[in-house]
Protein backbone atom coordinates (compact mmCIF):
# COMPACT_ATOMS: atom_id res chain seq x y z
CA UNK A 1 0.00 0.00 0.00
CA UNK A 2 2.75 2.91 0.80
CA UNK A 3 4.65 2.03 -2.59
CA UNK A 4 1.59 2.71 -4.27
CA UNK A 5 1.17 5.91 -2.74
CA UNK A 6 4.62 6.62 -3.16
CA UNK A 7 4.40 5.92 -6.76
CA UNK A 8 1.25 8.33 -6.80
CA UNK A 9 3.38 11.18 -5.67
CA UNK A 10 6.33 10.91 -8.17
CA UNK A 11 3.76 10.84 -10.65
CA UNK A 12 1.98 14.35 -9.10
CA UNK A 13 5.73 15.32 -8.67
CA UNK A 14 6.99 14.89 -12.16
CA UNK A 15 3.48 16.31 -13.60
CA UNK A 16 4.20 19.50 -11.88
CA UNK A 17 7.65 19.77 -12.64
CA UNK A 18 7.56 22.74 -15.43
CA UNK A 19 9.91 21.58 -18.50
CA UNK A 20 9.51 24.52 -21.33
CA UNK A 21 10.06 28.04 -22.07
CA UNK A 22 8.94 28.87 -25.27
CA UNK A 23 5.87 30.62 -26.21
CA UNK A 24 2.79 28.66 -27.55
CA UNK A 25 0.98 30.24 -30.29
CA UNK A 26 1.74 28.68 -33.52
CA UNK A 27 4.09 26.42 -32.46
CA UNK A 28 2.69 22.79 -32.37
CA UNK A 29 0.18 20.99 -35.16
CA UNK A 30 -2.90 19.00 -34.52
CA UNK A 31 -4.85 22.06 -32.27
CA UNK A 32 -7.90 19.82 -32.50
CA UNK A 33 -6.27 17.85 -29.38
CA UNK A 34 -6.83 21.36 -27.70
CA UNK A 35 -10.34 21.85 -27.58
CA UNK A 36 -12.73 21.39 -25.86
CA UNK A 37 -15.62 19.73 -27.09
CA UNK A 38 -17.50 18.43 -23.73
CA UNK A 39 -20.07 21.03 -22.93
CA UNK A 40 -18.77 20.49 -18.92
CA UNK A 41 -15.76 20.88 -19.67
CA UNK A 42 -16.00 24.26 -22.21
CA UNK A 43 -19.03 25.66 -19.27
CA UNK A 44 -15.85 25.09 -16.90
CA UNK A 45 -13.03 26.83 -18.79
CA UNK A 46 -11.81 24.26 -21.22
CA UNK A 47 -9.36 21.58 -18.60
CA UNK A 48 -11.77 19.72 -16.29
CA UNK A 49 -9.87 16.99 -15.21
CA UNK A 50 -10.62 16.72 -11.50
CA UNK A 51 -13.89 15.46 -10.81
CA UNK A 52 -14.70 11.62 -10.10
CA UNK A 53 -18.22 10.59 -11.13
CA UNK A 54 -20.34 8.93 -13.47
CA UNK A 55 -19.46 11.54 -16.40
CA UNK A 56 -18.09 9.52 -19.42
CA UNK A 57 -17.10 13.03 -21.13
CA UNK A 58 -14.27 13.94 -18.43
CA UNK A 59 -13.17 10.58 -18.38
CA UNK A 60 -12.17 11.02 -22.20
CA UNK A 61 -10.03 13.99 -21.16
CA UNK A 62 -8.55 12.48 -18.29
CA UNK A 63 -8.70 8.47 -18.61
CA UNK A 64 -8.07 8.41 -14.87
CA UNK A 65 -11.43 9.43 -13.76
CA UNK A 66 -12.83 6.34 -16.10
CA UNK A 67 -14.90 4.30 -13.82
CA UNK A 68 -16.90 1.36 -12.97
CA UNK A 69 -20.17 3.54 -13.27
CA UNK A 70 -19.15 4.52 -16.77
CA UNK A 71 -19.99 1.21 -17.77
CA UNK A 72 -22.33 0.60 -20.76
CA UNK A 73 -22.39 4.25 -21.25
CA UNK A 74 -22.29 6.67 -24.90
CA UNK A 75 -21.35 9.57 -24.66
CA UNK A 76 -21.94 12.51 -28.42
CA UNK A 77 -21.02 15.69 -28.38
CA UNK A 78 -21.22 18.78 -31.15
CA UNK A 79 -19.75 21.70 -31.13
CA UNK A 80 -20.50 24.09 -34.04
CA UNK A 81 -16.87 25.70 -34.01
CA UNK A 82 -16.57 28.96 -36.52
CA UNK A 83 -16.59 29.89 -39.89
CA UNK A 84 -18.43 26.68 -41.00
CA UNK A 85 -16.33 24.31 -38.82
CA UNK A 86 -17.80 21.46 -36.98
CA UNK A 87 -15.80 19.89 -34.03
CA UNK A 88 -17.71 16.35 -32.38
CA UNK A 89 -17.11 13.15 -30.76
CA UNK A 90 -18.84 9.94 -30.17
CA UNK A 91 -17.46 7.52 -26.94
CA UNK A 92 -18.09 4.33 -25.18
CA UNK A 93 -17.04 3.01 -21.85
CA UNK A 94 -16.74 -0.31 -20.79
CA UNK A 95 -15.72 -2.33 -17.42
CA UNK A 96 -13.78 -5.45 -17.20
CA UNK A 97 -14.64 -6.79 -14.06
CA UNK A 98 -11.93 -9.53 -13.90
CA UNK A 99 -9.17 -7.21 -13.98
CA UNK A 100 -11.56 -4.20 -12.42
CA UNK A 101 -10.32 -2.00 -15.48
CA UNK A 102 -12.63 0.47 -17.35
CA UNK A 103 -11.64 1.28 -21.17
CA UNK A 104 -13.09 3.53 -23.74
CA UNK A 105 -13.08 3.70 -26.87
CA UNK A 106 -13.27 7.42 -28.86
CA UNK A 107 -13.73 8.91 -32.12
CA UNK A 108 -13.23 12.95 -32.52
CA UNK A 109 -13.42 14.82 -35.62
CA UNK A 110 -12.75 18.29 -36.54
CA UNK A 111 -14.56 19.29 -40.25
CA UNK A 112 -12.80 22.02 -41.59
CA UNK A 113 -15.78 22.15 -44.22
CA UNK A 114 -15.51 22.64 -48.22
CA UNK A 115 -13.19 25.03 -50.22
CA UNK A 116 -12.92 26.46 -53.55
CA UNK A 117 -9.51 25.24 -55.32
CA UNK A 118 -8.22 28.11 -57.52
CA UNK A 119 -5.20 28.13 -60.09
CA UNK A 120 -2.39 30.57 -59.65
CA UNK A 121 -4.28 33.77 -61.20
CA UNK A 122 -7.47 32.77 -59.05
CA UNK A 123 -9.66 30.71 -61.89
CA UNK A 124 -11.95 28.04 -59.90
CA UNK A 125 -10.95 24.79 -60.86
CA UNK A 126 -13.09 22.78 -58.34
CA UNK A 127 -13.53 21.89 -54.77
CA UNK A 128 -11.23 20.18 -51.89
CA UNK A 129 -12.35 19.15 -48.28
CA UNK A 130 -10.28 19.16 -44.92
CA UNK A 131 -10.59 17.34 -41.66
CA UNK A 132 -8.47 15.50 -39.12
CA UNK A 133 -9.43 13.05 -36.52
CA UNK A 134 -8.53 11.10 -33.45
CA UNK A 135 -8.69 7.49 -32.40
CA UNK A 136 -8.34 6.97 -29.13
CA UNK A 137 -8.50 4.10 -27.00
CA UNK A 138 -8.41 4.65 -22.99
CA UNK A 139 -7.46 2.60 -19.74
CA UNK A 140 -8.24 2.98 -15.96
CA UNK A 141 -7.52 0.80 -13.07
CA UNK A 142 -8.14 2.06 -9.41
CA UNK A 143 -4.77 1.20 -7.07
CA UNK A 144 -6.83 1.59 -3.88
CA UNK A 145 -10.02 3.36 -2.76
CA UNK A 146 -8.22 6.57 -3.28
CA UNK A 147 -6.20 6.75 -5.65
CA UNK A 148 -6.83 5.69 -9.83
CA UNK A 149 -4.42 5.73 -12.62
CA UNK A 150 -5.23 5.98 -16.48
CA UNK A 151 -3.85 6.01 -20.05
CA UNK A 152 -5.05 7.32 -23.49
CA UNK A 153 -3.61 6.33 -26.28
CA UNK A 154 -4.27 8.31 -29.66
CA UNK A 155 -3.59 7.87 -33.33
CA UNK A 156 -4.66 11.53 -35.01
CA UNK A 157 -4.94 11.66 -38.68
CA UNK A 158 -4.75 15.37 -40.85
CA UNK A 159 -5.46 16.01 -44.23
CA UNK A 160 -5.58 19.25 -45.60
CA UNK A 161 -6.59 19.54 -49.21
CA UNK A 162 -2.95 17.28 -50.41
CA UNK A 163 -1.57 17.70 -47.35
CA UNK A 164 -1.84 14.58 -45.12
CA UNK A 165 -0.21 13.98 -42.00
CA UNK A 166 -0.29 11.51 -38.58
CA UNK A 167 0.62 11.02 -34.90
CA UNK A 168 0.33 8.86 -32.34
CA UNK A 169 0.12 10.65 -28.63
CA UNK A 170 -0.39 9.44 -25.14
CA UNK A 171 -2.06 10.77 -22.11
CA UNK A 172 -1.37 9.95 -18.56
CA UNK A 173 -3.49 11.00 -15.59
CA UNK A 174 -3.56 9.92 -11.64
CA UNK A 175 -6.36 11.40 -9.50
CA UNK A 176 -7.25 11.37 -5.84
CA UNK A 177 -10.79 11.23 -4.84
CA UNK A 178 -11.68 11.14 -1.45
CA UNK A 179 -15.58 11.61 -1.36
CA UNK A 180 -16.17 12.05 2.21
CA UNK A 181 -14.07 14.81 2.14
CA UNK A 182 -15.47 16.20 -0.76
CA UNK A 183 -12.18 16.33 -2.28
CA UNK A 184 -10.20 15.55 -5.62
CA UNK A 185 -6.79 16.22 -6.89
CA UNK A 186 -5.55 15.17 -10.39
CA UNK A 187 -2.69 15.62 -12.79
CA UNK A 188 -2.44 14.73 -16.26
CA UNK A 189 0.50 14.75 -18.72
CA UNK A 190 -1.02 15.23 -22.01
CA UNK A 191 -0.78 14.71 -25.87
CA UNK A 192 2.77 13.19 -25.11
CA UNK A 193 3.97 11.86 -28.99
CA UNK A 194 5.33 12.71 -32.28
CA UNK A 195 4.20 12.50 -35.81
CA UNK A 196 4.68 9.69 -37.37
CA UNK A 197 4.27 11.13 -41.01
CA UNK A 198 4.34 15.29 -41.61
CA UNK A 199 2.90 17.47 -43.74
CA UNK A 200 6.22 18.68 -45.57
CA UNK A 201 9.82 17.96 -44.58
CA UNK A 202 9.32 19.79 -41.84
CA UNK A 203 9.20 17.71 -38.31
CA UNK A 204 5.77 19.46 -36.30
CA UNK A 205 6.02 19.31 -32.27
CA UNK A 206 2.18 17.70 -30.59
CA UNK A 207 0.43 20.58 -28.18
CA UNK A 208 2.27 19.10 -25.01
CA UNK A 209 0.79 20.10 -22.03
CA UNK A 210 1.52 19.50 -17.75
CA UNK A 211 -2.32 20.16 -16.32
CA UNK A 212 -2.62 20.23 -12.20
CA UNK A 213 -6.33 20.31 -11.04
CA UNK A 214 -8.44 20.09 -7.87
CA UNK A 215 -12.07 20.30 -6.72
CA UNK A 216 -14.18 20.71 -3.55
CA UNK A 217 -17.69 20.02 -2.90
CA UNK A 218 -19.24 21.33 0.30
CA UNK A 219 -20.97 18.72 2.40
CA UNK A 220 -23.64 20.77 3.63
CA UNK A 221 -24.26 23.28 0.80
CA UNK A 222 -25.12 22.52 -3.21
CA UNK A 223 -21.42 24.16 -4.63
CA UNK A 224 -18.69 22.61 -5.92
CA UNK A 225 -15.17 24.66 -6.50
CA UNK A 226 -12.34 23.90 -8.60
CA UNK A 227 -9.39 25.12 -9.73
CA UNK A 228 -7.65 24.10 -12.55
CA UNK A 229 -3.76 24.72 -13.55
CA UNK A 230 -2.93 24.66 -17.41
CA UNK A 231 -0.10 25.04 -19.42
CA UNK A 232 2.46 24.17 -16.61
CA UNK A 233 5.04 23.09 -18.81
CA UNK A 234 5.79 26.67 -19.27
CA UNK A 235 5.82 29.16 -16.64
CA UNK A 236 5.72 32.72 -18.62
CA UNK A 237 3.03 32.41 -20.44
CA UNK A 238 2.62 36.62 -21.05
CA UNK A 239 3.12 37.92 -24.85
CA UNK A 240 4.98 41.05 -26.36
CA UNK A 241 2.80 42.52 -28.91
CA UNK A 242 5.31 43.88 -31.52
CA UNK A 243 2.36 45.80 -32.55
CA UNK A 244 1.56 47.87 -29.96
CA UNK A 245 2.04 51.37 -29.52
CA UNK A 246 4.90 52.85 -27.41
CA UNK A 247 4.44 55.21 -24.72
CA UNK A 248 6.82 57.73 -23.80
CA UNK A 249 7.14 59.29 -20.09
CA UNK A 250 6.91 62.94 -21.17
CA UNK A 251 9.34 63.95 -18.00
CA UNK A 252 12.25 61.53 -18.71
CA UNK A 253 11.56 60.73 -22.37
CA UNK A 254 11.97 56.98 -21.33
CA UNK A 255 9.79 54.29 -23.01
CA UNK A 256 7.30 53.24 -20.74
CA UNK A 257 7.27 49.26 -19.78
CA UNK A 258 4.72 47.69 -17.70
CA UNK A 259 5.93 45.36 -15.53
CA UNK A 260 4.83 41.60 -15.13
CA UNK A 261 4.84 40.25 -11.81
CA UNK A 262 4.99 36.58 -10.80
CA UNK A 263 1.65 37.01 -9.50
CA UNK A 264 0.80 37.75 -13.43
CA UNK A 265 2.27 35.05 -14.94
CA UNK A 266 0.80 32.80 -11.74
CA UNK A 267 -2.68 33.72 -12.87
CA UNK A 268 -2.54 33.25 -16.33
CA UNK A 269 -2.20 29.58 -15.33
CA UNK A 270 -5.04 29.17 -13.61
CA UNK A 271 -8.60 28.90 -14.38
CA UNK A 272 -11.47 29.27 -11.62
CA UNK A 273 -14.57 27.38 -11.29
CA UNK A 274 -17.85 26.31 -10.07
CA UNK A 275 -20.49 23.96 -10.18
CA UNK A 276 -24.08 24.85 -8.27
CA UNK A 277 -25.60 22.07 -7.70
CA UNK A 278 -28.86 22.79 -7.22
CA UNK A 279 -30.83 19.38 -7.83
CA UNK A 280 -29.58 15.75 -8.99
CA UNK A 281 -31.12 16.57 -12.13
CA UNK A 282 -29.78 20.22 -12.62
CA UNK A 283 -26.44 22.30 -11.97
CA UNK A 284 -25.54 25.57 -13.08
CA UNK A 285 -21.90 25.85 -14.39
CA UNK A 286 -19.50 28.88 -14.57
CA UNK A 287 -15.70 29.44 -14.96
CA UNK A 288 -13.00 32.15 -15.54
CA UNK A 289 -10.02 31.85 -18.10
CA UNK A 290 -7.48 34.84 -17.39
CA UNK A 291 -5.36 33.60 -20.21
CA UNK A 292 -8.09 33.46 -22.67
CA UNK A 293 -9.28 36.86 -21.85
CA UNK A 294 -5.55 38.51 -21.79
CA UNK A 295 -5.09 36.86 -25.28
CA UNK A 296 -8.40 37.11 -27.21
CA UNK A 297 -9.57 40.59 -25.42
CA UNK A 298 -10.39 43.76 -27.93
CA UNK A 299 -9.70 46.50 -25.20
CA UNK A 300 -12.19 48.96 -26.61
CA UNK A 301 -14.86 46.12 -26.46
CA UNK A 302 -13.72 43.44 -23.56
CA UNK A 303 -17.45 42.03 -23.15
CA UNK A 304 -17.33 38.90 -21.34
CA UNK A 305 -14.51 37.51 -22.99
CA UNK A 306 -12.79 34.65 -21.00
CA UNK A 307 -16.09 34.14 -19.17
CA UNK A 308 -17.51 30.68 -19.84
CA UNK A 309 -20.77 28.91 -18.51
CA UNK A 310 -23.49 26.36 -18.71
CA UNK A 311 -25.92 24.27 -17.54
CA UNK A 312 -26.00 20.23 -17.01
CA UNK A 313 -29.87 18.62 -16.99
CA UNK A 314 -31.22 15.13 -16.54
CA UNK A 315 -34.12 14.02 -18.49
CA UNK A 316 -35.23 10.68 -17.56
CA UNK A 317 -32.06 8.53 -18.64
CA UNK A 318 -30.42 11.00 -20.52
CA UNK A 319 -27.72 13.65 -19.40
CA UNK A 320 -27.97 17.04 -21.33
CA UNK A 321 -25.40 19.53 -21.22
CA UNK A 322 -24.85 23.04 -22.58
CA UNK A 323 -21.49 24.98 -22.77
CA UNK A 324 -21.30 28.32 -23.73
CA UNK A 325 -17.79 30.35 -23.79
CA UNK A 326 -17.33 33.74 -24.96
CA UNK A 327 -13.65 33.10 -26.65
CA UNK A 328 -13.50 36.43 -28.08
CA UNK A 329 -15.66 39.15 -29.10
CA UNK A 330 -16.35 37.53 -32.82
CA UNK A 331 -16.54 33.97 -31.98
CA UNK A 332 -18.47 32.14 -29.54
CA UNK A 333 -18.73 28.63 -28.47
CA UNK A 334 -21.90 26.65 -28.48
CA UNK A 335 -21.34 22.96 -27.31
CA UNK A 336 -24.02 20.47 -26.76
CA UNK A 337 -23.25 17.19 -24.66
CA UNK A 338 -25.56 13.91 -24.75
CA UNK A 339 -24.98 10.71 -22.90
CA UNK A 340 -26.88 7.71 -21.77
CA UNK A 341 -26.08 4.22 -20.15
CA UNK A 342 -27.18 1.11 -21.86
CA UNK A 343 -27.90 -0.15 -18.24
CA UNK A 344 -30.29 3.12 -17.52
CA UNK A 345 -32.53 2.50 -20.60
CA UNK A 346 -33.09 -1.57 -19.68
CA UNK A 347 -34.28 -0.12 -15.81
CA UNK A 348 -36.68 2.65 -17.29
Amino acid sequence: MLNRYRAFLVLLSILAAPLAWSQLGGQTAFRLLDIPSSARSAALGGNYIAVKDNDLNLGIFNPALLNKDMAKQVALSYLPYFSGINVGYVSYAHHLDSSNITLAGTVQYMDYGTFTRTDEVGTEIGQFSAGEYVFQVGASRPLDSLFSIGVNAKLITSALENYKSTAWAVDVGGVFSKPSMGLTVSAMLRNIGTQASTYTEEREKLPFQIMVGTTYKFKHAPFRLGLMMEQLQQWDLTYEDPNASVIVDPTTGEVVVDKVTTFDRTVLHLVPSAEILLSKNFMLRVAYNARRRKELLIPDKPAITGVSFGVGLKVSKFHISYGYSQLHLAGISNTITLAVRFADLKKA
